[in-house]
């Protein structure tokens, strides 16, 4: 269906079903649902013809024609995707209003969630056709003055975000990955309560979100928390989150059920110079050295992944580096040994640069080593905050020389290279090629990139407004790990004792303690659900499982201002601006650090509030309709987005050290990217950072570099770690492994194959089915 058929369909259905509850009598529920139709006829409405721009002008934003993928067309796919699903129930309530059955509150409460959501959505219309007219032709990513930028995302930042992690969580992606993110969500609020009782001290437990059953079953307040812990929690509450996968008993499930290999061992590579043969000259010799920035010298580790054992893999020179790795560091049993392998696959893992090793991603690199026969190197270099830029580079440059160097050591002859990685660690595949090329070492023979960060400054692109509602990679949690990556977080807020734990020893500690709660408090959960249904408990709970209120839920029951939740519209984003920039610096744990970012300049932006000014500086406010500047001009007479109830983040527009080509390889010159050798990119047409990848493709493909971009539907960011749970993310694993395999391939026995094959996609693909009702 096209869009102005779906657009005129769902406004002659709104009209419809406005028409016959407002026939209902003066009930309030009568009332709210021709409200809500009402809203969504004047939405669709609005809506349409400034989508229908945006497709008119998006197709000058493609690679090439085989390959229509840009921001501007993701941003109109999720929009028709929000205005399916409100025909949906558009036509669900036509046909069963006057039924016994008919759920009324249940579908109200549907109905006024994606109301909201498509209200924001037209709002992201309204900024992409501002950045139309404001980036300079063909170009993705702004590039102008740092004051435009900040005026921007000051005003980008305070939109209400809490509709899109509740109700409507997940609906752009493919069906089966929704109840995935329904279950992160859960548990991102039930890991926020703890990490912030054990940050504040206050008596409140990681259950206490399930003893008390509020945010499980109440998908509105789980939204609003999800909303209040992406934007005010610091990076290392996301370290440790998204370290859980790395704990013992999940690490061992996860690999129970991926490819067994024979060998699978962590090395640890000594801080030892070597030298490297040039490629101009192999007479001529490179010292390699040891990683030095931030702490000095120190080993490097990474993990041999082989579904064979292969010559040279038990050699007393490679079992000397062997780190200890828990029972199943090696997988090793006598048996005859294979030959070594042409081909070498060097891995570098994601995690926006401060979280998770190849530990977290073995089970589909045990996949990759299986499909490909080739073993693979999977470098486990140092994380943000506490290794900031450039030391990750160095690790990950240093391991692979090593790598290249004693490939026999590895199985490999080192015929064909490939270097693989996914999101930050697509970046560092880029950096270090960048910085083979710059020693004058050898070059991989090929790159394959699954959804990598090119771009690691705070700027605005379409794709990044889809930050806004993707509950993978939101703007607040991308800007906290470039910051910590660029070195402007710092690691001084551990105590003695979380020092001397250290991070995995924190996350087994407070697992340990999450289940201990989620025991004590399962009678409470009980009481709770008794009580939210109108019953009472036959049996009274014991004093010490006593249901204790979530910091969250106190937040959330704080009395109201004067006009209710509807003022907190009323902001006046210059003032927050200016009362965040002069009280932010007594807030060493929200505020970028003074010496990494450098003396203030006007572009830097900050809109923290103290906790005990952000109400009185809500209620201060004048109305946002009553702003004439800044990106509120982009919106037409009359219409007003929701803005958030929480006092906006902080986002560092100027840091000279992103701009460094080596942390963004998308500012690189011309002359630095034509040293890089054929790239595959694999990317997601849903990903914030799709337009990292588009970008990075043209200026490849318009200095005649070898460059494939391959765009998968419906997935979200990460997708790799998900390559098991449904058949779509199955198929977007295999075609990494497709790219990986053609650049291991002899030259020239690939390149009729794949060269420039994107995956087929129409410029208005139809929408998915509508998103599963979500309680």
């Amino acid at each position: 269906m096209d869009l102005r058929t779906m657009t005129q369909s769902l406004v002659t259905l709104a009209e419809d079903n406005m028409a016959f509850f407002s026939s209902q009598g003066p009930g309030e529920t009568a009332r709210r649902l021709s409200g809500v139709f009402s809203g969504i006829r004047e939405q669709a409405l609005g809506l349409e013809p400034a989508l229908a721009s945006l497709l008119g002008v998006a197709h000058n934003f493609d690679l090439d024609p085989e390959t229509p993928a840009n921001g501007y067309r993701s941003l109109v796919h999720t929009a028709r995707c929000c205005l399916a699903h409100l025909l949906h129930k558009a036509r669900y309530v036509a046909s069963n209003r006057r039924s016994i059955f008919f759920r009324t509150s249940h579908n109200l409460a549907e109905l006024e969630a994606y109301l909201v959501a498509l209200t924001q959505l037209r709002a992201l219309v309204y900024y992409a056709q501002h950045l139309l007219t404001t980036n300079r032709p063909g170009h993705l990513f702004f590039e102008g003055d740092d004051t435009v930028i900040a005026e921007f995302l000051r005003e980008y930042v305070t939109l209400h975000k809490g509709c899109f992690y509740g109700r409507c969580l997940g609906f752009q992606f493919t069906p089966a990955i929704r109840p995935f993110l329904q279950t992160i969500s859960i548990g991102l609020v039930s890991f926020g309560e703890h990490y912030k009782r054990k940050e504040t001290g206050i008596s409140v437990t990681a259950s206490s979100l399930f003893t008390s059953g509020r945010f499980a079953i109440d998908p509105e307040l789980r939204g609003a928390e999800f909303e209040r812990i992406i934007q005010n929690l610091d990076v290392h509450f996301w370290k440790a989150f998204w370290n859980i996968t790395e704990i013992e008993v999940l690490s061992s499930l996860a690999n129970m059920a991926s490819v067994n290999v024979k060998v699978s061992r962590l090395l640890s590579l000594p801080p030892e110079a070597f030298e490297m043969p040039m490629t101009s000259d192999p007479k001529l010799m490179v010292t390699i050295s040891p990683p030095l920035a931030h702490t000095g010298p120190g080993p490097v580790y990474v993990r041999l992944i082989s579904y064979d054992l292969r010559e040279g893999q038990d050699s007393e020179a490679l079992s000397s580096l062997i780190k200890s790795d828990g029972p199943r560091s090696l997988e090793l049993r006598p048996r005859q040994q294979a030959p070594r392998s042409p081909a070498l696959v060097i891995h570098i893992h994601g995690g926006g640069f401060v979280a998770q090793t190849s530990k977290s991603h073995e089970p589909y690199l045990k996949s990759w080593a299986q499909e490909l026969g080739a073993p693979i190197v999977s470098i486990d270099y140092s994380l943000a905050p506490e290794a900031p830029f450039p030391r990750a580079l160095e690790e990950c440059f240093f391991a692979y020389c090593w790598a290249v160097k004693h490939c026999a050591l590895l199985g490999s002859t080192g015929e064909r290279i490939c270097l693989a990685g996914d999101s930050a660690g697509g970046n560092l595949c880029f950096t270090v090629s960048l910085r083979a090329a710059a020693y004058g070492v050898r070059v991989p023979d090929g790159i394959m990139a699954a959804y990598p960060a090119t771009m690691l400054q705070s700027t605005a692109s379409p794709s990044r407004l889809l930050s806004l509602i993707d509950p993978l990679l939101p703007l607040s949690v991308l800007s906290k790990c470039v910051s910590a990556y660029a070195g402007g977080e710092t690691d001084d807020q551990s105590n003695s004792e979380e020092k001397a734990l250290g991070m995995m020893g924190l996350v087994r500690r407070d697992t340990a303690l999450l289940f201990r709660d989620l025991r004590l408090g399962a009678s409470s959960w009980l009481n709770s659900f008794l009580e939210l249904s109108g019953q009472k408990p036959h049996k009274n709970v014991p004093k010490t499982e006593s249901m204790r209120r979530s910091v969250s839920e106190a937040a959330l029951a704080q009395p109201e201002g004067p006009l209710g939740t509807d003022s907190l519209k009323n902001l006046n984003l210059h003032d927050l601006s200016l009362r965040g920039s002069s009280e932010s610096s007594d807030n060493p744990e929200l505020s970028m650090s003074a010496e990494a970012l450098g003396p203030s300049k006007p572009s830097d932006i900050n809109f923290l509030l103290g906790p005990e000014d952000s109400r009185q500086e809500m209620n201060e406010m004048s109305s946002l309709k009553d702003s004439p500047q800044g990106m509120n001009a982009a919106f037409p007479k009359g219409f007003y987005p929701k803005i958030s109830n929480l006092a906006s983040m902080q986002i560092p527009i100027y840091s000279p050290i992103v701009k460094n080509p080596f942390m963004s390889p998308l500012l690189a010159p011309d002359s630095m990217l034509q040293t890089l050798p054929p790239v595959h990119i694999v990317a997601c047409a849903l990903d914030p950072m799709l337009d990292d990848s588009v970008m990075f493709a043209r200026r490849l493909r318009g200095l005649d570099r070898p460059v494939t971009l391959r765009v998968v539907e419906d997935l979200p960011h990460g997708f790799l770690s998900l390559a098991s749970l449904c058949r779509e993310t199955r198929q977007a694993a295999a075609l990494c492994v497709e790219r990986i395999r053609a650049v291991l391939a002899p030259p020239g026995a690939a390149a009729s194959r794949h060269a420039r094959s994107p995956l087929p996609r129409s410029p208005e693909r139809p929408a998915p089915a509508p998103a599963p009702l979500l309680v």
